[in-house]
C-alpha cells in the first residue's frame, strides 16, 4: 500500500487572529493607527498646557524668588490691566500681521511668476531659492539679518552712495527678519495652488473680456485663499511667539514673547499668565478662519 504524501506546503500562511479582527473592524483599526499620535496630542501637548495653566495660579516670593503654590488670579488681573502689558500684545499682534501680509504679497507676483511665465529651468532655481534659507539654523539667519542691517552692513554699504542709509534696528527691523525667516511657509503652498489652476481658466476668462486685473481678483485669488490661509497659519502664529528676532534686531522694541522670556526664572507664574495671550489669540484666529469656512477648501 503506498505510503500517503505529505500535503504541500502553501506559501501564504493564514491570517492571525489579531490582523482578522483588525479587518473585520475598520474602527478599531483606525483607532489603533490613531493612538499613539492621539497619546502624545493629549499626554505631552495638551498636558504640558494644562500644567502650564496650573502654574499660572501660584505667586512667586519677592525676596526668595521661590514659587508658592497658593491659588490666586492675580496673575491674570495683571496680565490684562497693566498698561505695558496690553500695548506689547497689540504690538506683537499687529508685527504678526503685518508679517502675514507681506508674505502673502510677496508670495502671489512670485507664485504666478513660477508657475505660469517661468522655464522649468528658472522655476527649479526659484524653487531651491525659497527653500534655501530653510536650510540653514534659525540663529545663523537672525544673525545675518543683524550684520546686514547693522551701521556697517551691507544695505548702508550699498545705499552709501546714493545719500541714503538703511533703516538699522527697530520695529521695521523686525518684521522684516521675520518676513525672511517666515516666508518659505507661505510661499511654497501658494505656488502649490498655483500650479494647480489650468490654463484654460485664464484664457476662459480672456475670452470673456476680463483684464488681467479682473482675472487676478475674480479668478486667481480666491482659488488661492485656501493657501493663503494655511500658510497665514504659520507666518501669524511664529511671528507672534518670536523673540529672538527682536532681541537681535529690535533695539527698543519688545514683542510679548520677551517679556515672556525676561519672566522665566524670575516670575514663572506671571511668564505662564502671559503664555495665555498668545493662545488666545491664536485660538480666536482659528476660529475666524473656521467661521469663513476657508478650511473646508484645505
Amino acid at each position: 500500500m503506498p505510503a500517503t504524501m505529505p500535503a504541500p506546503m502553501t506559501t501564504t500562511s493564514r491570517p492571525s487572529r489579531l490582523s482578522s479582527a483588525l479587518h473585520a473592524r475598520p474602527r478599531l483599526r483606525l483607532y489603533g493607527l490613531l493612538s499613539l499620535p492621539l497619546l502624545w496630542m493629549l499626554g505631552v501637548y495638551i498636558g504640558s498646557l494644562l500644567l502650564l495653566l496650573v502654574t499660572a495660579f501660584w505667586t512667586t516670593d519677592p525676596f526668595t524668588s521661590q514659587v508658592q503654590r497658593d491659588f490666586t488670579f492675580d496673575n491674570f488681573i495683571n496680565v490684562f490691566t497693566t498698561p505695558a502689558y496690553l500695548s506689547t500684545t497689540a504690538r506683537t499682534i499687529g508685527i504678526a500681521a503685518v508679517v502675514t501680509v507681506t508674505c502673502a504679497v510677496l508670495s502671489l507676483p512670485l507664485a504666478i511668476f513660477m508657475a505660469k511665465v517661468a522655464s522649468a529651468r528658472w522655476r527649479g532655481f526659484l524653487a531651491m531659492a525659497i527653500t534655501l534659507p530653510l536650510w540653514a539654523g534659525y540663529l545663523v539667519k537672525v544673525f545675518a539679518m543683524r550684520i546686514s542691517l547693522g551701521e556697517t552692513g551691507p544695505v548702508n554699504w550699498l545705499l552709501d552712495p546714493f545719500g541714503l542709509s538703511g533703516p538699522g534696528y527697530g520695529q521695521f527691523a523686525v518684521i522684516w527678519t521675520l518676513t525672511y525667516l517666515w516666508f518659505p511657509f507661505m510661499a511654497i503652498p501658494v505656488y502649490t495652488a498655483m500650479r494647480q489652476i489650468p490654463p484654460n481658466l485664464f484664457s476662459a476668462a480672456a475670452d470673456l473680456g476680463a483684464g488681467t486685473w479682473f482675472t487676478l481678483r475674480t479668478v486667481v485669488l480666491p482659488l488661492l485663499m485656501p493657501a493663503m490661509i494655511a500658510g497665514s497659519l504659520f507666518t501669524f502664529s511664529l511671528s507672534l511667539g518670536d523673540f529672538i528676532a527682536a532681541q537681535f534686531v529690535g533695539a527698543r522694541t519688545q514683542m510679548l514673547a520677551t517679556i515672556i522670556n525676561q519672566n522665566v526664572n524670575l516670575n514663572p507664574p506671571l511668564a505662564a499668565a502671559l503664555t495665555i495671550i498668545p493662545i488666545l489669540v491664536v485660538a480666536a484666529y482659528l476660529f475666524a478662519i473656521r467661521r469663513t469656512g476657508a478650511l473646508d477648501k484645505l
